[in-house]
């Protein structure tokens, strides 16, 4: 009856919701924006957002920056006035799949807008509704979801390009991964990995699944999606690191040792949430033994300058003074050039 009562009450809400916002606004443009937000995070039915709804919104944020930038803004105020954890599910989901599959323009928005100044709209630790038993658990996965999605921003910004992105844009990035990536600096390849490894930690801290329940379900789809796009990110880095574990400076091995170790504790728990039969998770999983080994064989046996040389100079960087003589090259920290 309690459950019946509160789908009734957020039926009048959304109505209400939809006509007040009809009668106020006498900007046609933020009218638009408006209602696309309203319909994609109903309070009813307690499920993922419509399709429909969903794509309207993503279409709506195509036409230009000025439209993107209310949208968003829109967006992350529903969220944050809401203490509906159906709503903010829903508002949440939005923001995942605007990563996953929304326009550019759209997806540039939203990565600018918690550092854009301002108040950071993802910060939902305090999120609680107390309506029920079963909205005090969903409570649970808001906190979690939007600390993992904040944190699936920030290792966005690290890496320049959204990482579980399916669009043109972030499709030319990834076209030329290896090359791209075979140019990092070993400083910023280990924090390029870090990244990534603090983000498959945020995945294994999430809440208990709930049997039956088509928002959490919707959630865990895309979570296992976005770990097979890590898993993918992180194999491309630990080939280039198994490529150059020769020229890292001490400082750099123990960083990704320490990096290793967080992300092979991770395994049990991975294995549980998501029973992904990928030969790149199992390749990733023996990458990251391989390379403990190497480490700790080079730690224990090193005879030279090797794994505890400081700015060691790569084989390209040698056969560019061979070459040119007195002309100082640019160095390449890639021990495959």
């Amino acid at each position: 009856m309690g459950k019946i009562l509160r789908d009734f009450l957020g039926l009048i809400k959304d109505k209400a919701s939809l006509s007040k916002a009809a009668l106020l606004s006498s900007n046609p443009n933020a009218l638009s924006i408006r209602l696309a937000v309203l319909r994609a995070t109903t309070h009813t039915p307690a499920a993922p957002p419509e399709d429909n709804a969903l794509s309207a919104l993503l279409l709506l944020g195509e036409t230009s920056r000025s439209t993107a930038s209310p949208i968003i803004t829109a967006l992350m105020d529903r969220l944050r006035r809401t203490g509906n954890c159906v709503v903010a599910l829903k508002c949440l989901l939005v923001v995942h799949h605007i990563i996953r599959r929304g326009p550019f323009i759209l997806q540039d928005q939203l990565s600018i807008f918690p550092a854009g100044g301002g108040h950071n709209h993802l910060k939902l630790s305090d999120f609680r509704d107390g309506a029920t038993a079963a909205t005090w658990v969903l409570s649970s996965w808001v906190r979690w979801y939007a600390r993992y999605l904040e944190t699936l921003l920030s290792t966005s910004r690290v890496l320049g390009y959204f990482l579980c992105s399916s669009t043109s844009c972030a499709a030319a990035i990834k076209e030329n991964q290896e090359r791209r990536i075979s140019s990092f600096l070993n400083v910023d390849l280990v924090k390029d990995f870090d990244s990534l490894v603090v983000l498959v930690e945020e995945i294994c801290r999430g809440p208990q699944l709930i049997d039956g329940d088509s928002l959490v379900n919707e959630i865990v789809g895309l979570l296992s999606g976005d770990y097979l796009s890590s898993v993918n990110e992180i194999l491309v880095r630990l080939s280039e690191f198994n490529a150059r574990l020769s020229y890292l400076s001490f400082g750099d091995s123990v960083e990704l040792v320490c990096a290793l170790k967080r992300i092979q504790d991770c395994r049990e728990r991975l294995t549980v949430l998501y029973v992904v039969n990928k030969p790149s998770v199992e390749m990733m999983w023996g990458l990251v033994e391989e390379l403990k080994g190497k480490i700790g064989m080079l730690k224990v046996y090193k005879s030279g300058p090797k794994l505890l040389s400081w700015g060691k100079a790569s084989e390209s960087t040698r056969f560019g003074e061979r070459v040119l003589g007195t002309f100082d090259p640019v160095k390449c920290q890639s021990g495959r050039f």
